[in-house]
């Protein structure tokens, strides 16, 4: 059985955010091969794995199930950034990459929910949603001075600053994949 450490599991929470904060521009970069059929097609697929994850709450809302799909959407990221960093840009990374990216929200309501149930205090749930957004606008905010760095260093072509930012994003994942197994302790 596992349990649940506030401490790290907020350190996590921070860096999770952080990733985000410093994806978030890149995706309209990496997308551009994508129609927008692909779009709603998966928005589509995205609702009906939501609705699919939602119907196993009753099953999944513990701390063994929040380790395992934590583990699992940290470990589809980690893929498709090394996918993106070892391949070609085109039509098909960047379908690879929306599909990750995709997979990953589909257990975003389940994670909150999870966070909720098992933090239980409005402390350490204050904590950790200060330690979310922080991480976000932080994250934003490396982001923006990094590509205003590569653009003073010339690197001018967005694929090529957002190529350049993947080797960061995969920093920070290996920190978060890390931080996830110092949350969580077997009892």
């Amino acid at each position: 059985m596992l349990t649940l450490i506030p401490d790290w599991f907020i350190r996590y929470k921070f860096f999770n955010s952080f990733f985000l904060g410093l994806s978030v521009g890149a995706i309209f970069t990496l997308y551009t091969p994508l129609e927008p059929s692909v779009y709603s097609l998966g928005g589509i697929v995205l609702a009906l794995g939501m609705l699919g994850v939602a119907r196993l709450y009753k099953h999944i809302l513990n701390t063994q199930w929040l380790f395992r799909i934590s583990v699992f959407v940290e470990v589809v990221l980690l893929f498709a950034i090394l996918y993106f960093l070892l391949y070609q840009y085109n039509y098909q990374t960047a379908l690879i990459m929306y599909i990750g990216y995709q997979i990953t929200f589909i257990f975003g309501s389940y994670l909150v929910r999870t966070e909720t149930l098992l933090l239980k205090t409005d402390t350490l749930l204050t904590k950790l949603d200060t330690a979310k957004q922080l991480g976000y606008l932080v994250g934003m905010s490396v982001s923006y001075g990094f590509y205003k760095v590569l653009n003073k260093l010339g690197i001018e072509s967005h694929q090529d600053q957002i190529y350049a930012l993947h080797f960061l994003l995969l920093a920070v994942e290996c920190l978060v994949l890390a931080l996830i197994f110092k949350s969580f302790k077997e009892i």
